[in-house]
């Protein structure tokens, strides 16, 4: 089977772990309330911050400028504010992703760490990133490249 962790390391060259902090892991973790994969981790320790090919950006939670956290944060709250129900039924992630609803952000205080049940609620948009990252190992699998 293949390493594709290795195989995207070796394709992008020695890593500079400039923002490696386990503590930083920690913090977001906390405040997500569960834990991202560990090969994510040693990808986004090894050379985030960074854009490649124009278009996959890699944020790092111990950096000030690209910050994962804000990130994820941000995307919640421009999720949460999308109107779902006015899309075409083939635009809809609902329906596309096979989810009864959408349950991104709750009203919450950003400045404060959320509650267990608020990150449950703030971050299931990660299942749905999980979904796509299924989706397109399947296309490629079945000879449907993806860009």
């Amino acid at each position: 089977m293949t390493d594709y962790l290795t195989a995207v390391m070796e394709m992008l060259g020695p890593a500079s772990n400039r923002y490696a902090d386990p503590a930083a892991w920690d913090r977001l973790h906390a405040e997500l309330g569960m834990e991202l994969p560990a090969d994510y981790q040693a990808l986004v320790d090894g050379y985030a911050p960074i854009q490649l090919n124009g278009h996959l950006y890699l944020c790092h939670p111990a950096a000030e400028r690209w910050n994962l956290g804000q990130k994820i944060r941000d995307t919640v709250r421009a999720w949460s504010e999308t109107p779902w129900d006015d899309l075409d039924p083939d635009e809809d992630p609902r329906l596309l992703f096979e989810l009864e609803e959408l349950s991104l952000a709750p009203a919450t205080d950003y400045g404060r760490s959320p509650s267990p049940t608020e990150a449950r609620q703030s971050f299931s948009w990660l299942r749905t990133m999980q979904l796509l990252g299924s989706w397109s190992r399947t296309a490629r699998a079945a000879g449907h490249g993806t860009t």
